[in-house]
């Protein structure tokens, strides 16, 4: 298939609550935009689901050959920042340049592909400054003694994303009192500066933005005025994305994203994760407890837009799945490394055939709204026929071939890159070293039982003049 074309994707937009082709603005790229963090603490779990599911969006839609230009804000001007400034006596640049860092600490252990770029709302002060002042000028949005607020009710379509009316809105959302709105709706696109917080000039004195402008600005910025896809976590469609639409509508005349994409929310033990439930996990303490391979797998088990439930015995069942899977990878590496059959048997053919099927499963499950849950059974079924059709008797092409396709398969997802050869390596030895002490300190059923499991594992120890050795049964 030509590289732009309809690929036979299908996406669910929040926006028609429907299932559309995927079809982008510029034949073979991918304009992709999704909501950053705010960078006052480590990110909790609930953060590393979206930044996740998002990761592994963009990984697929490269796999499937389309130019991904995907960018993530950090937000590093907000109260929440100046709150935590304030809190250690240090500015809201030192807290941001402190947090930043501790993401990118966190991103990287979850096998994040870097964003093509990190913009951060400071950087981008005058470009803001110039939408709102477009919004003021087009009459969507008015100054009240250095404050500029846009109006909802000027924008027709306000609600669109959330369906709901104005309304509805108004009846169900906790608004903050203020009577110098036109309407209860109305949101701030520039605050007026208060003591102590840090402010940059504009027409309407100095003040610094709010929340909503930042991504409107960044992504038009960056990506264009018509963006492909626009995501975030579910938390976010109502007010922050339905604010985004319509201060970039309003501004620009046209659609904002073709496709809106939300990841829904993570409960910890069938509860909202929460701070005074003392369920509250940081994606580090996660990260030091667990492989970031099972976090993942974890994390893609379930279908993007449905909750899923986070426990240590889900996270320990996702480990158990993994290790499958790697031990079908040790397999295939053993028999790569012993077999004397380079070529295909005549009698590997027809599974040679099957492991296309698995690819192209894997394809189309994927295509139908990147449905991770069902690419990973499509993975578990392929190992499951791999370890019934491959074993020492197998030719080298066969196995390396299963090898390549899990490990394609694995690729859009983040995970199955790892070779078993030097970690059951360094396993086997520790155990060995273990047997060692044990049959120094002479707990001989210790030792025994280390080198039974070890001979389960097909390992034979050797008791050598030269110290204990090990091959292969």
């Amino acid at each position: 298939m030509e590289r732009g074309e309809n690929m036979g994707i299908k996406v669910f937009n929040t926006m028609t609550r429907q299932k559309e082709d995927f079809v982008t603005v510029e034949p073979g790229v991918v304009k992709m935009y999704v909501c950053g963090p705010t960078v006052y603490n480590f990110f909790h779990i609930g953060n590393a689901r979206t930044f996740i599911v998002f990761d592994t969006i963009r990984r697929y839609l490269e796999y499937r050959g389309y130019d991904v230009k995907f960018v993530q804000n950090f937000t590093d001007i907000d109260d929440k920042m100046i709150k935590r400034a304030n809190e250690e006596g240090v500015t809201v640049k030192d807290v941001a340049e402190k947090y930043i860092g501790e993401y990118y600490k966190d991103a990287d252990g979850l096998n994040l592909k870097r964003a093509t770029v990190n913009p951060r709302a400071t950087e981008f002060m005058n470009e803001i400054i110039s939408f709102v002042k477009d919004l003021v000028d087009k009459g969507y949005a008015y100054e009240v003694d250095g404050d500029v607020y846009f109006d909802t009710t000027k924008f027709k379509e306000y609600g669109k994303l959330s369906h709901q009316s104005i309304e509805d809105l108004e009846a169900g959302a906790r608004i903050d009192v203020d009577e110098r709105k036109r309407n209860p709706m109305d949101f701030a696109l520039w605050k007026a500066k208060k003591p102590g917080e840090p402010a940059w000039q504009s027409p309407w004195g100095e003040g610094r933005p709010g929340w909503h402008i930042e991504c409107s600005t960044m992504a038009c910025s960056l990506l264009g005025e018509t963006i492909d896809i626009h995501g975030g976590g579910a938390d976010l469609v109502f007010p922050h994305h339905e604010n985004e639409i319509a201060q970039s509508e309003a501004r620009n005349g046209h659609p904002f994203a073709k496709y809106w994409m939300h990841a829904a929310y993570l409960n910890v033990n069938n509860q909202k994760m929460s701070k005074s439930l003392n369920n509250f996990f940081t994606t580090r303490e996660i990260l030091e407890k667990y492989d970031v391979e099972v976090v993942r797998m974890f994390m893609l088990s379930g279908h993007y837009r449905n909750p899923i439930n986070f426990s240590l015995d889900l996270l320990d069942q996702a480990k158990a799945g993994l290790d499958r899977i790697y031990n079908s990878i040790g397999n295939l590496e053993h028999v790569i490394e012993v077999s004397n059959i380079e070529v295909l048997k005549e009698d590997e053919k027809e599974f040679n055939k099957k492991l296309d099927e698995y690819k192209n499963r894997f394809i189309e499950v994927m295509d139908d709204d990147f449905n991770t849950a069902d690419g990973i059974s499509v993975i578990f079924d392929l190992v499951r026929d791999i370890n019934t059709n491959i074993n020492e008797s197998s030719s080298r092409e066969i196995a390396k071939k299963a090898l390549e396709l899990i490990r394609e398969l694995g690729s859009p997802l983040g995970i199955l890159q790892k070779s078993t050869r030097s970690s059951l390596e360094e396993e086997i030895e520790k155990l060995i070293e273990e047997r060692q002490r044990a049959r120094k300190e002479k707990n001989f059923a210790l030792a025994d039982k280390i080198r039974d499991d070890l001979k389960a594992r097909g390992i034979i120890l050797e008791d050598t003049p030269q110290g204990v050795r090990w091959k292969r049964a």
